[in-house]
Parts: structure tokens; C-alpha cells; sequence
């Protein structure tokens, strides 16, 4: 097939926009925690991208989009990019070449690694985050873009709609980073004598304007193409988002006051709970999806601080929960008069795809937690988990990686 050369720009522009999303994420977090502990933060989210961007090519793009075995992994067939090259591939968008939708789809596994690092801040070994990180794309991430997305998997075929990543990305790392704060345990001195408030929230809000950004390339982008679907998924993203922060800032309001740091969660939260949706559903859906977004969202919050486990940037009640909301969402309202590669939701006549939808949800949920509590597990064995008493702390910023945040590298 030929290359058409717009739908080709508009991915490689998405595919930078998704990247740039992950030093929004970045900047999120790292304003989200104590000032000791910023570099340290910063530094997961830019270590994903060398980490996870090496191994996509290596052979994560293989194991996701190879030829498919048994519905639950790919095959080696593009391992170190072996046949990816300048012409569409012949089955996945063939209107842009092979190594265009190779590296969008790369940029989607490198947040998704990032995302989980909110639950673990403060406390976590980086060597231990970057071998869990190894392991979980590989035998977590992989297989999930496989089932969900690849060319015969198994929920693909079963017909679990999800359109930029609500479960591929946003269940899966929101209920891994759940898992994985769980085996962790607690920051020192958590819920006890020491203040945990953030320490630069502009920051977090200039990463959630870098997140909001990328997200439009995240799902637009999705669509694969340059044309109406782009069109409209840019357009239910921009109202989830808005709608989402808004009707946080008011439950806030409600309880106390309007704060920045509600408006901007509550966006991410719409922005999450839109992506599975995006591109299957009519753009004026995307009210009701954010509204729910931030209902759900911030009452998750609510429930994970009455608990007391120390999730630490909730992880699991913006990314899990809200993915959770969208995927069931997308079978609510998903119209096939949006997009032919999808299907009537309920309020068009076919509630069998909310079941469909619970079941991609149910097996990435039950999946992403068990396995992440196996591979913590291993990587506790193999070196452990958490830095020392004394480490936590110094701070991670200089325990760590021997930097402070204002002042430069210890000598």
C-alpha cells in the first residue's frame, strides 16, 4: 500500500507529543513529593525513556505486535526491528510506514513503566526500579498491548473495545502500582510525624499542562490516521479533560476550597477515563465520562487515605480506577456510527459490550496485581527493594543518585 504522507505526519507528530507527556509526568510527580526526594522522581520517569525505549526495539514491539501465538503474545518475527521498515506493514495502519506506528506504539510502553513510579516514590532502590521495570515490561506490559491490541489476541478477538490504552495502560499500571506500594510498604514516618505535602505544586501543574498536551496525541493519535476519527477523539478528550477538572474543583469546593492541585488531578483524571473511549464515542459523551471521572476519582482518593496504605501519588485511584470507569464507560456509550471498527455501546441497543468490557477490565486487573506482586517479590529476593532507614531519610536525591535539586552534584 502506499504511504500517505499526511496521516504519516500526524503520527510522528503524536508520537513526539506522547513522549513529551512522560516529562510531564515527570514534573507531576517530582512536585508531588518532598524536596528530598525531587531528583530521585524526576529521574524515573527520564530512565523510562532510555530504559523502555531501548527495549521496544529490542524486542518489546515484537513480543506486543509479532505474529500472534495463542491469542496471548507476539512471536520474534521483529525482534531489533527485523522487517520494520519504510513501508506500511500489512497489518497494522497501512497507511503510514511500519516504523511510523512501531515507534507511537513504543512511546505508550514507556509511560505506562513511568506511571507506576507514583506509588513507589521516596522510599523505592532505583536499582530495584529498574529491574522490576525490565521484568514488567516484559512479562506484564507485552503481553497485555498483545491481548489487547496485537493481531489475534485474545480480548481483540473477543471484541474488549479500548482505543488509546484505558486498560493496556491505565489499568494495568494503576493496579500494578497498587501491587507494588502494597508489597513496599509505608514511607517512614508516614501518617505519623512527618509532613508529607507536596513540594512544589506549580510544578505539578505545569506537568499536568505537558500531560494534558501530550494526551491529545496520545488519543488522536490513536486513530492512526490524519481524518475524522482523529478529528473526534482530539475533540472528547479536550471535553473529558475540561468537564473532569471542573466538577472536581466544585466537589472540592464543596468540602473546603477550589485548589490548583484538584483542578489539575481532576483533569488527568478525565483524560484518563476518555482514552479507551476516545475514538468510539461522540465527542458530547466525553461529559458524562469526565463527571464520572472525577466523582469516582476523587472518592477512590478519599477511600486509599482512610485505609492507610501509602500509595503515595494515587497511582491506583487516577489511573486504575478512572481506566477502570472509561473502559466500562466505552461500552456505555461507544457508537459504531463513530468509528466502523467499533461497535453500539448500551445506550444504543447492546449491553452485551459493557460484559465485554468487564472482561478485558476483570483480566487486566487480576493479571497486572499478581504479577506485579511476583516480580516485586523477585526483585526483593534478588536485591531488595527499599533503600536503607538512613537513605529514605537523606533523601533519595542524594542517597540515590548523589544530587540535589538546588545546589547541583555532591562532591
Amino acid at each position: 500500500m502506499p504511504v500517505n504522507y499526511a496521516d504519516t505526519a500526524w503520527i510522528l507528530i503524536s508520537s513526539a507529543m506522547v513522549l513529551f507527556m512522560t516529562p510531564g509526568l515527570a514534573f507531576f510527580y517530582g512536585g508531588l513529593v518532598r524536596k528530598k526526594n525531587f531528583l530521585s522522581t524526576i529521574m524515573m520517569s527520564f530512565a523510562c525513556m532510555g530504559l523502555i525505549g531501548l527495549l521496544w526495539i529490542l524486542y518489546g514491539y515484537s513480543l506486543s505486535f509479532g505474529t500472534d501465538k495463542a491469542g496471548l503474545i507476539g512471536g520474534f518475527d521483529f525482534l531489533g526491528l527485523i522487517g520494520v521498515g519504510q513501508t506500511p506493514s500489512s497489518v497494522y495502519a497501512t497507511t503510514i510506514p511500519h516504523l511510523a506506528f512501531m515507534t507511537f506504539q513504543g512511546m505508550f510502553a514507556i509511560i505506562t513503566i513511568a506511571l507506576i513510579t507514583g506509588a513507589v516514590v521516596e522510599r523505592i532502590k532505583f536499582s530495584a526500579l529498574m529491574l522490576f521495570s525490565v521484568l514488567w515490561f516484559t512479562l506484564v506490559y507485552c503481553p497485555v498491548a498483545h491481548w489487547v491490541w496485537g493481531n489475534g489476541g485474545w480480548l481483540a478477538k473477543l471484541g474488549t473495545l479500548d482505543f488509546a490504552g484505558g486498560t493496556v495502560v491505565h489499568i494495568a499500571a494503576g493496579v500494578s502500582a497498587m501491587s507494588l506500594a502494597l508489597l513496599l510498604g509505608p514511607r517512614r514516618g508516614f501518617k505519623e510525624r512527618e509532613p508529607m505535602e507536596p513540594g512544589n505544586i506549580p510544578m505539578v501543574a505545569l506537568g499536568a499542562g505537558m500531560l494534558w498536551f501530550g494526551w491529545f496525541g496520545f488519543n488522536a493519535g490513536s486513530a492512526l490516521t490524519s481524518g475524522g476519527i482523529a478529528s473526534s477523539a482530539f475533540v472528547a478528550t479536550n471535553i473529558s479533560a475540561a468537564t473532569a477538572a471542573f466538577v472536581w474543583m466544585i466537589i472540592s469546593w464543596i468540602y473546603r476550597r477550589p485548589s490548583l492541585l484538584g483542578v489539575v488531578t481532576g483533569a488527568v483524571a478525565g483524560l484518563v477515563a476518555i482514552t479507551p473511549a476516545a475514538g468510539f464515542v461522540q465527542p458530547i459523551m466525553g461529559v458524562p465520562i469526565g463527571a464520572g471521572a472525577a466523582i469516582i476519582c476523587y472518592y477512590m482518593m478519599l477511600l486509599r487515605a482512610k485505609t492507610g496504605v501509602d500509595e503515595s501519588l494515587d497511582v491506583w485511584a487516577v489511573h486504575g480506577m478512572g481506566g477502570t470507569w472509561g473502559a466500562i464507560a466505552t461500552g456505555i456509550f461507544c457508537s459504531a456510527a463513530v468509528n466502523s471498527a467499533g461497535k453500539d455501546g448500551l445506550i444504543y441497543g447492546n449491553p452485551k459490550q459493557i460484559l465485554l468490557q468487564l472482561v478485558g477490565v476483570i483480566a487486566v486487573w487480576a493479571f497486572a496485581f499478581v504479577m506485579t506482586w511476583i516480580l516485586g517479590k523477585v526483585v526483593n529476593a534478588l536485591i531488595g527493594l527499599r533503600v536503607s532507614p538512613n537513605e529514605e531519610s537523606v533523601g533519595l536525591d542524594i542517597s540515590q543518585h548523589g544530587e540535589r535539586a538546588y545546589g547541583g552534584h555532591l562532591k
